[in-house]
């Protein structure tokens, strides 16, 4: 467990949270979701599906039925914003099983009389998805005023990969509304100092970045790093290859708005290790779009070692997954977990829920250790918070192991 930072101190008498309605919160965590596609289908459809779940069943992809005093079912879904024209104006409960949306239908969603409105493009809409969607005609909702009419706890992003500035405006959006706010995409906000302190200020609770999935590619390629590291095999080379039917493998066609879903996916993995890997010798990140495959996401990883006497061991896994339930459960345990957050007037990043459900968190902490300081924060007993004035220490990383040393030997 990292050492407590001052963070600790300032959110033991931090406000409630930036709207100040802290006396005014229901039992019901009030939500608002930020791009209407496959992510948010299976979102939706988790919520009510599991939403009669008994407290002792066991769900899989979540941590509790009940979190901290939380049901599934007190989420409560209370304004949508996307850009596409078959969506905007559409019924939530309508809208997730829109074209292109194309993700596993497990349980039909009831009307909702939650009208999808119409939201803020900026560079949400790539090269390809430009293809296929046709943005709703009018202007951009007053989305501050909906966040604030609606009394809306925590926002939900699911943007598209490379969203850079649409993200910060939603960002801007929920700090202006004194909203928590869950980053599910690969853009840096919950750990960057700048965000931290802005957040701090508001006296709001985030989680970020880019949602790990339940047992996705990046959990996977993360555990046997880190088994080749426990049991002293020395990791030489190593890639990634995902590719799926969805739009988002569609939109990360366009390379350029792949950077930093490539430097949180790399970092994710080669954090394991307690050595730096060269550069060239790690590769991690989607290679195609294929239609036909719908929301299905094929990863195929490759693991090239080193064992005693310089002998070579290769393990390679391929795994196939419907890409966005993977991750819903891990959302529904994240949006419980800021709602905590915000009870609590923590303010800033919160450590151990980012660690464990984000992939880019500003601490990377082994999976089974954020496991359970999740636990504990769940408790109460581990609120520690950034708030972005911090000095984090820098993990020291031995040097690469030897490679070679004397000529190995071929047995014959």
């Amino acid at each position: 467990m990292s050492d407590k930072l001052s963070s600790d101190a300032a959110n033991a008498t931090a406000p409630a949270s930036g709207n100040g309605r802290k006396s005014e919160r229901g039992k019901k965590i009030r939500v608002a979701i930020v791009g209407v596609g496959n992510c948010s289908s299976s979102l939706v459809q988790g919520r009510y599906y599991y939403e009669n779940a008994d407290e002792n069943d066991f769900i899989p992809g979540l941590m509790h039925v009940n979190l901290g005093g939380y049901h599934i079912r007190d989420i409560e879904f209370v304004a949508a914003f996307d850009i596409d024209k078959n969506k905007v104006g559409k019924d939530l409960s309508e809208a997730i099983y829109t074209k292109p949306n194309n993700t596993f239908v497990f349980h039909k969603v009831p009307h909702l009389g939650v009208k999808v409105e119409r939201g803020m493009t900026h560079d949400g809409l790539g090269k390809y998805l430009s293809q296929i969607i046709e943005k709703a005609p009018g202007p951009t909702a007053d989305v501050v005023g909906i966040l604030k009419e609606r009394k809306v706890d925590v926002v939900i992003s699911y943007l598209p990969v490379g969203s850079e500035e649409a993200t910060k405006w939603y960002v801007e959006q929920a700090l202006q509304a004194g909203v928590a706010f869950v980053n599910c995409i690969p853009v840096f906000i919950g750990r960057e100092p700048y965000w931290q302190r802005r957040f701090a200020e508001r006296g709001l609770p985030v989680i970020g970045d880019d949602i790990k999935s339940q047992v996705g590619a990046t959990i996977s390629h993360r555990v046997l790093t880190r088994l080749f590291m426990d049991r002293g095999v020395r990791l030489d080379r190593t890639y990634q290859l995902n590719f799926g039917g969805n739009t988002d493998f569609l939109n990360m066609l366009e390379r350029e708005r792949l950077e930093s879903k490539k430097i949180s996916k790399t970092n994710a993995v080669t954090s394991m290790l307690d050595y730096d890997l060269d550069p060239d010798d790690v590769h991690v990140g989607p290679s195609d779009h294929v239609p036909w495959l719908l929301d299905r996401k094929w990863c195929y990883i490759r693991m090239e070692g080193t064992t005693f006497g310089d002998v070579p061991l290769n393990a390679e896994l391929k795994l196939e997954v419907w890409d966005s339930p993977n991750s819903a459960g891990v959302v529904i345990d994240a949006v419980r977990c800021l709602r905590l957050g915000l009870d609590r007037g923590l303010k800033g990043t919160l450590v151990a829920p980012s660690s464990y459900f984000m992939k880019s968190p500003p601490i990377q902490i082994h999976d089974d250790i954020a496991f359970n300081r999740v636990e504990a924060f769940i408790r109460g007993e581990d609120n520690e918070a950034l708030i972005g004035t911090e000095t984090l220490p820098k993990k020291v990383k031995k040097s690469a192991p030897l490679r070679g040393g004397k000529a190995a030997v071929e047995v014959k």
